[in-house]
């Protein structure tokens, strides 16, 4: 290896802090330019202390901190940022994918990959979460067309400046496994160990979920925006259908009601369907940062600071004192 940076995202991880850094040592401590990279997400426990600690008696690592918590994607465009090694591997703290198993990656990106994705031997996980990352990208490559590898997921060897560009895209979308093959990386999926966590508690929400999907499919294809449509069209026509055999007298008060609310809430759901599409494309385009840094061991973009590296303003003079003519 010429290098390698382990990126690790950290949020409210305590103790498991250092049961990460012990574990990328032990496994990928014979790399010589090993850096590890500890993104803080703006954690409230002691997460912040114990990579401090570490960092003050082992020179490879390295940290920044955010102001607040930011969320998963800001921190690993973060990690990708100012990873400083050619190749990167990402690394969740929790470990459920064992560091020892980016050996396999790093074997698969020696053929020439830009982009090495682990994917679940065993997954262990709950039921619906596998379920729903399952469904999520089988709707996406089986009836939107986006290329997404299969069983891809965020454990994965990056070339760095592949994984800077990715990250840096002028967009708000967070899915990694998407923007990809999107610029023409070379991708390749590896089957990789996967084990259930051990301390510390999942991130995992039903609401992220759902909002990661939706992104997945309208960040990277109109087909959901057309069937909106569709359904936009077809809502007016049963509701011009429905007012005529109402006049008519063919349709009676109870179901020309029913049917009413039906079209109604399907015009609802794609208002509101299309609205969040609208927002999320002017927030694509709208210049803005992700995450703001609080603090780190090594210089980080002005841009990137709290404090946007802007000098603070000079101290007013003191007017002269000036003798009054009688």
């Amino acid at each position: 290896m010429s290098g390698l940076t382990a990126i690790v995202p950290c949020y409210n991880e305590g103790a498991q802090v250092d049961v990460a850094y012990q574990e990328v040592c032990a496994a990928l401590g014979t790399i010589d330019d090993l850096e590890l990279l500890f993104v803080d997400d703006g954690s409230r426990d002691d997460t912040l202390e114990r990579i401090k600690r570490i960092a003050e008696t082992d020179p490879r690592v390295r940290y920044v901190s955010f102001a607040r918590n930011f969320g998963l994607p800001a921190a690993v465009t973060a990690g990708f940022r100012y990873a400083s090694r050619p190749w990167a591997v990402q690394l969740d703290a929790d470990m459920q994918f064992p560091a020892a198993e980016t050996w396999r990656l790093l074997d698969a990106a020696g053929d020439g990959y830009d982009v090495v994705f682990g994917i679940r031997a065993d997954r262990k996980d709950s039921v619906l979460r596998r379920m729903g990352a399952a469904g999520a990208h089988w709707v996406a490559r089986r009836w939107l067309r986006v290329e997404v590898p299969h069983g891809a997921t965020s454990f994965r060897v990056v070339r760095t400046e592949v994984g800077r560009t990715i990250v840096n895209l002028p967009t708000g979308n967070s899915h990694f496994v998407a923007k990809a093959p999107q610029i023409g990386a070379r991708c390749a999926t590896v089957p990789v160990a996967h084990r259930e966590r051990a301390a510390g508690t999942s991130k995992f929400r039903i609401g992220r979920l759902a909002g990661d999907a939706f992104e997945l499919w309208f960040g990277f294809s109109w087909r959901p925006l057309n069937a909106v449509y569709l359904l936009a069209a077809l809502a007016a026509v049963a509701a011009v259908v429905l007012s005529v055999l109402g006049v008519a007298g063919v349709v009676g008060g109870t179901a020309l009601l029913v049917a009413s609310l039906l079209v109604s809430a399907a015009t609802a759901a794609g208002v509101a369907v299309v609205g969040r599409y609208l927002y999320r494309r002017m927030m694509d385009v709208r210049p803005r940062r992700i995450y703001y840094v609080r603090e780190a061991n090594f210089p980080v973009s002005d841009e990137d600071r709290l404090d946007r590296g802007v000098p603070a303003p000079p101290p007013p003079r003191q007017a002269e004192a000036r003798t009054v003519p009688r």
